[in-house]
């Protein structure tokens, strides 16, 4: 199934969006961080062109929707935004028009945006999209064949882009205010397999951008993350950059892996994070788990929860599977929802226990910290140098570095104190 699309519809696409101008635009996302940084692009594309943003559907001329399907619990939310505004002129972008612009078609006469016409017109511009934490994208589509991702279908193979790009936008994103970098991509440690670079090469670079501010890398493939996991150990031991890893293993199981395509064994994605471990034994680990693959037994879901106490991450991701038109594993006999919905619960369970049994662990620690995001008036998000969220009650500036002391333990963050 082919998705890619002839360039004159690519160039349908990119008038449409020239043509919205000098109007309130209202532009909901859905979906990842990639998608949220295609939306604050849109969002200079459309200023650039006297529009102005509002954040109310109903006061808008134009609504735009950059919709998410990676699940179908999220499909059904963005076809349930689109029949509440198709009064309004309408726009839909991201993966769903790609994929399935008929189902758009059903409850809409939404104009279509590829996805791709965006990052086009936005590079035209010399405004940077800008926001805290910042969001830069350094690479759009993958070269993995994964049987039950769409987006492979709807962002396409590997396009790396470049450096001089990537560290505009740094400096763009620095310049404006923001400490966090996020670096983002469908799998960033692919970054440069198409341009005869790595990943480190890529951090080497930013690492030099002038300012304070620290860099987060997005979700890295274990296959791909192998082959560079020296020297992306090495780079990270620069402060510029959080000790944070984000790897979906998706599977403890090697047969259901196997099922995945996902191109790697267990063994090697473990063999992968302890190699970085040896080097940087604090570093912050998330990771993405799939419960309900078709075929998945209770002995492999078990290997998921084995490998969840093994690895002990701060985080996962856990996602029910859910069948993608297009994709291979879509025809496949498939588990009851019952069945994936106790997995993922008692997956949950699994996990938070790691949580807990981690933060309890740091209770009285003393950690340096950076202040990257206003969670409310007098309190803000802090992140230690492995990404840990310590919520401060104190009203500190963007970028205010320090020493903190952890105060209290949730499950999901960490209390703290500013002890210098």
């Amino acid at each position: 199934m082919v998705m890619d699309k002839p360039r004159e519809e690519h160039c349908t696409g990119c008038n449409a969006l020239r043509a919205i101008s000098n109007k309130a635009v209202f532009i909901e996302t859905f979906g990842c961080t990639y998608n949220h940084g295609d939306s604050r692009k849109l969002s200079e594309v459309v200023k650039s062109q006297g529009c102005r943003i509002v954040d109310s559907p109903d006061l808008a001329d134009v609504v735009i929707v950059n919709s998410c399907m990676v699940i179908e619990k999220t499909a059904r939310k963005v076809m349930k935004s689109l029949v509440s505004v198709r009064a309004k002129e309408l726009y839909v972008t991201g993966c769903m028009p790609v994929v399935e612009p008929g189902r758009i078609n059903s409850v809409s006469n939404a104009v279509i945006i590829p996805p791709g016409c965006i990052h086009d017109l936005y590079t035209e511009f010399s405004a940077v999209a800008s926001g805290s934490p910042g969001i830069v994208q350094i690479a759009r589509g993958c070269r993995g064949r994964c049987t039950y991702c769409v987006t492979r279908l709807a962002r396409g193979d590997l396009v790396s882009f470049s450096r001089e790009e990537i560290i505009r936008e740094v400096e763009g994103n620095v310049r404006s205010g923001a400490a966090e970098i996020q670096l983002t991509a469908q799998d960033a440690s692919s970054w440069g397999a198409d341009r005869n670079e790595t990943l480190p090469d890529l951090l080497w670079d930013l690492i030099e951008v002038e300012g304070n501010f620290r860099i987060r890398i997005g979700m890295m493939n274990p296959a791909t993350l192998g082959p560079i996991a020296t020297g992306l150990s090495d780079v990270m031991r620069h402060e510029k950059l959080f000790s944070f890893i984000h790897m979906p293993i998706q599977s403890g199981s090697d047969r259901i892996l196997d099922l995945m395509a996902r191109g790697y064994q267990v063994k090697e994605a473990i063999a992968v994070m302890d190699r970085i471990r040896r080097e940087h034994p604090e570093v912050g680990l998330m990771t993405d788990m799939i419960v309900g693959f078709p075929g998945e037994t209770d002995e492999d879901f078990q290997a998921s929860l084995s490998l969840i106490r093994k690895i002990r991450p701060n985080k996962v991701n856990i996602t029910r599977y859910s069948a993608r038109p297009g994709t291979k594993s879509a025809g496949l006999p498939g588990l009851t929802d019952s069945i994936k919905k106790n997995r993922s619960r008692r997956m949950n369970v699994e996990a938070e226990n790691v949580y807990r049994d981690i933060n309890k662990q740091l209770s009285g620690a003393v950690l340096p910290f950076i202040v990257t995001e206003k969670l409310r008036k007098g309190s803000v998000v802090t992140r230690s140098p492995s990404y840990l969220d310590i919520i401060q009650e104190e009203d500190l500036p963007i970028g205010t570095t320090g020493q903190v002391r952890i105060t209290g333990a949730r499950t999901y963050y960490l209390l703290g104190t500013r002890v210098l």
